[in-house]
């Protein structure tokens, strides 16, 4: 199937598109598609002429993200500035679209006077993305300002999910695979916003300090398990420093994971399985992957 067999489209649609330079570890194949719709409606149309067998995936910021070396063999959606905005709609909710940033829900929410939302500064990603995975930081989650939101499903269809039908746990939703998030309500508390700006700035100082924010990673590789911290287990196990390849454990925060410039996928993906398989001889934990693994190896 090419481009000019598939579903007509108002936004961009565009064939065998590499996703490394779109992901944060720089490195992983190409989409057969990359589609970036002009709206929601432009996205609709399409899943619901698009064949049921081709896979479809959202794309964010590609920050919690592995993409393997043979690519992604469907289409990948990825939101652009139609479906990236933010608005208020009282004095303690804002709705704020798909591919809206945390940085700018929590500035947003900040100059509004809505407290509660500044965690989302330091979730390096996209709405769409931290909804799917209740993203969460500084002890707070997704799960605890979410209202509602609304999801194109693989087939096209339109649903309006609130909080419960979720199912939310520790990085967990239940939605529908191939459903693409493309706007949620996020609903706060009064604050000041200068006591908004406060707390961002110490979570934002707090990030610069522990984690390798100007390397190629993939933020926070495992999940922390029951009672205990996922970096806690892997420096214990003696993996800070480890290398596969090009890929290397961060000497400066073990539960990150670095593409130290010429790092393919296999590698990273590789030396994860290597720190998983450390810490179980070790600790006789099983660490599971918080990031996301796509694609063909």
């Amino acid at each position: 199937m090419s481009v000019a067999t598939l579903p007509a489209v108002r936004g961009r649609l565009t064939e065998n598109a590499p996703l490394a330079p779109l992901v944060w570890f720089k490195s992983g194949g190409s989409a057969k598609w990359l589609f970036e719709p002009a709206d929601r409606d432009d996205l609709s149309d399409f899943l619901v002429a698009l064949d049921p067998d081709v896979p479809v995936m959202g794309l964010g910021l590609g920050s919690n993200l592995i993409v393997r070396d043979g690519g992604f063999p469907g289409v990948v959606v990825r939101l652009g500035k139609a479906l990236a905005k933010v608005e208020k709609l009282d004095d303690l909710t804002l709705r704020c679209g798909g591919g809206a940033s945390g940085i700018l829900v929590s500035s947003t929410a900040r100059d509004a006077g809505i407290g509660g939302l500044e965690f989302l500064r330091s979730i390096p990603g996209t709405v769409g993305g931290f909804v799917r995975m209740n993203g969460g930081a500084y002890g707070r989650e997704v799960k605890d300002i979410l209202v509602e939101c609304e999801v194109v499903l693989r087939s096209g269809a339109r649903r309006t999910l609130a909080l419960e039908a979720l199912g939310y746990t520790y990085r967990h939703s239940e939605l529908p695979e191939g459903a693409i998030v493309v706007s949620a309500t996020f609903r706060g508390h009064a604050e000041e916003p200068s006591v908004i700006q406060a707390e961002m700035d110490r979570i934002a100082q707090s990030r610069e300090e522990s984690q390798p924010l100007r390397s190629r990673t993939g933020g926070s590789t495992f999940k922390n398990p029951p009672g205990d911290k996922a970096w806690r287990l892997v420096d214990e196990a003696g993996c800070r420093g480890l290398m596969v390849g090009g890929a290397q454990v961060s000497e400066k925060h073990c539960n990150f994971l670095l593409n130290l410039g010429a790092a393919t996928s296999a590698d990273i993906e590789a030396l994860g399985e290597e720190v998983r398989r450390r810490v179980k001889d070790k600790s006789g934990v099983t660490l599971e992957w918080e990031i996301q693994r796509v694609g063909v190896a």
